[in-house]
């Protein structure tokens, strides 16, 4: 669900400025050929970063193809193809776009006042509520390592590890500076129950998973 974002799993980041990620990152591998990436008339606009996003999360990284994405986009598959060497290229921006967003949402669910035990009941509310969006699909980062656990080397999944390595920092080190002793644990122990609680309202579509997710975290917490 970063930014505490630890040094030795940084995210894997790509350098494209294009019609679907307006935000520049640094490029994946593309030795021994490198591509030239000159702007896009509408780089600016957003509209294809929208697109990738709406499909990938919405429909699923397998179900989208890269024609759907490029129509979506407005632009050709051609031109898709000069950008991106590939639909992995494609899925790996896709999810370290959402790096960033998706922990600092969760941060600002949690806010900075209170005890950290209140600031995950306040965090697991915010969650809840999310979760009754129809829009709302659980995990993007779950959801791709599920759909490419047969393919242990795609870039995807150490951009999803990292991920949430960093979010399991945050809360590690929130834990340390409220002087919890075993903070490494603990925040193991709330990661497991966020993506546990995600896992079951996308599967019961019942938001009282997030509030019951919320109480053992304040029986966890509990000095």
């Amino acid at each position: 669900m970063d930014d505490a974002r630890p040094e030795a799993s940084s995210i894997p980041t790509v350098t494209l400025t294009n019609a679907l990620f307006p935000s520049p990152v640094q490029p994946l591998d593309r030795s021994p050929k490198s591509l030239p990436s000159p702007p896009l008339a509408n780089a600016d606009s957003g509209f294809g970063h929208a697109a990738a996003e709406e499909l990938f999360y919405g429909v699923g990284l397998r179900a989208t193809t890269v024609d759907e994405i490029a129509a979506k986009a407005g632009i050709t598959k051609k031109t898709l193809y000069y950008h991106f060497r590939s639909k992995d290229d494609l899925i790996a921006a896709y999810l370290t776009a959402r790096d960033r967003p998706t922990l600092e949402r969760f941060q600002r669910w949690a806010g900075d006042e209170g005890t950290v035990a209140e600031r995950m009941g306040r965090m697991f509310r915010r969650l809840g509520r999310s979760a009754k969006s129809p829009a709302w699909k659980g995990c993007g980062f779950v959801r791709a390592t599920a759909e490419l656990a047969n393919i242990p080397g795609h870039p995807a999944i150490g951009i999803a590890r990292a991920h949430k390595s960093n979010f399991e920092k945050w809360l590690r080190v929130n834990l340390a500076a409220e002087g919890h002793q075993d903070s490494d644990n603990l925040a193991r122990e709330l990661m497991i129950l966020i993506d546990g609680s995600v896992t079951q309202m996308l599967l019961h579509r019942d938001a009282s998973y997030a509030r019951a997710a919320g109480h053992a975290a304040q029986r966890l917490l509990r000095p």
